[in-house]
């Protein structure tokens, strides 16, 4: 009778999620870069303009030197709550600069955008600014929260792999 224990695989977000943003801490990414790299890319991946979240988090992620990688991974993590609140951001956004929030549905904007184009583009400009502005004002919270709950996080597992890698060097 064998005394072996068989470790079970980790699940596929461990494995694509955790352990890559895990391993940003092992590579010398600290706490707190990690902790703003993670807050940035969830503010970023909620733009409510398709097609900017991965050049706008390039950009920012090497002007402030953090890791592109686990920066885009997060915000792009995040597409699925970015598409969710997209029409809901585009209707307060069309109220907040005064447009018509009343023709602002899906059925609508596909309808003009196969027929109209310029209606498309009076009725979608002031409600993509608006959206705009509100992920704008929305974001600052949200990175604030997220850096501040996470940054406890990312220290004590900072710690934990120093100790680990301490009783490793040890032993050998």
């Amino acid at each position: 009778m064998s005394t072996e224990t068989v470790t079970p695989q980790p699940g596929f977000f461990r494995r694509r999620v955790v352990e890559p943003l895990l391993g940003q801490l092992r590579k010398g990414l600290s706490p707190t870069q990690l902790a703003l790299t993670v807050s940035l890319g969830a503010a970023f991946g909620l733009v409510p303009l398709l097609g900017v979240t991965t050049v706008l988090g390039t950009a920012v992620a090497v002007w402030l030197r953090l890791n592109v990688g686990a920066l885009l991974l997060v915000s792009h993590l995040m597409s699925p709550v970015q598409i969710l609140l997209l029409l809901p951001l585009l209707r307060y956004g069309a109220q907040l600069l005064g447009g018509a929030t009343r023709n602002l549905t899906l059925e609508r904007l596909q309808y003009l955008l196969s027929h109209d184009w310029q209606a498309a583009l009076q009725l979608f400009w002031r409600a993509e600014v608006g959206a705009l502005l509100l992920w704008l004002l929305g974001s600052v919270p949200v990175v604030l929260v997220l850096y501040f709950l996470l940054l406890p996080l990312f220290r004590r597992v900072a710690q934990r792999q120093a100790a680990q890698e301490a009783a490793t060097a040890a032993e050998a």
